[in-house]
């Protein structure tokens, strides 16, 4: 991708999470008043077939909320909480913490040990959220037996130190990326998989949690047919202006 397109897709990003931010705070309002008046219903009603009926309109409130907070959480994200963290700790906490929906899938989850700490001052826990989309996203792309790798590295830059950066990078082998697809990965939920699968906010989330760390994610599919995620941070970062 040329610096220009990158432009040009961090500019229609921006955009998105303006609408989000506008769209979310107007639908939040009524689904919360249906969402509490039908728990309010659902706790003075005894007749079971109306009492099932509640309860769904409860849960599917409640899921549109849920929702929302994940379009929020795109356009509106908290301003990270800088302090020291170990990234190759984050990604290892991430790995343990999907280990079990790897096996449930029978799919390999991955960690490259890293024989140093790669520290950086960054919100590890939205750090976490960031890789554990990349991870999620991964996982959801390989059938039984696939692999999903996480390595993290440290990317020295013209013998600067203070430019050096750390790359935390996620690769399947799930097929690749279809070209078409490509230019929408980060779009709020876009979801190149059948429908009902996820709600494509992972990815929008990781871009702006990363945007905001200073970094960047970059996507790339392998001869080998398999896709790669890196995120790549400044070895030193300062939050970012909201």
């Amino acid at each position: 991708m040329s610096e220009f397109e990158e432009r040009l897709t961090a500019a229609k990003l921006e955009a998105m999470a303006e609408f989000a931010a506008g769209a979310g705070h107007e639908i939040n309002n009524p689904i919360a008043v249906i969402a509490g008046r039908a728990q309010l219903l659902l706790d003075g009603e005894t007749d079971p077939q109306r009492r099932r009926e509640l309860a769904v309109i409860h849960t599917q409130a409640m899921r549109v909320y849920e929702m929302i907070a994940d379009m929020m959480l795109f356009a509106r994200p908290p301003a990270p909480r800088l302090a020291d963290c170990d990234v190759a700790t984050v990604a290892e906490n991430v790995v343990a913490e999907l280990a079990g929906k790897a096996r449930e899938k029978q799919v390999r989850l991955e960690l490259q040990t890293c024989s140093q700490p790669f520290t950086l001052s960054a919100d590890a826990n939205q750090l976490a959220v960031a890789v554990q989309a990349l991870c999620q996203n991964g996982l959801d792309a390989v059938d039984r037996g696939g692999c999903v790798s996480v390595s993290v590295e440290r990317l020295p830059a013209a013998n600067i130190p203070s430019e050096d950066r750390i790359a935390i990078t996620v690769a399947d082998d799930g097929g690749g990326i279809a070209a078409d697809a490509q230019e929408h990965l980060f779009d709020p939920f876009y979801c190149g998989r059948p429908a009902g699968r996820r709600l494509g906010m992972g990815l929008a989330k990781a871009w702006r949690i990363v945007r905001n760390h200073r970094g960047w994610i970059s996507v790339e599919n392998r001869p080998t047919g398999r896709a790669m995620f890196t995120i790549v941070l400044p070895a030193t970062v300062t939050a970012s202006e909201h």
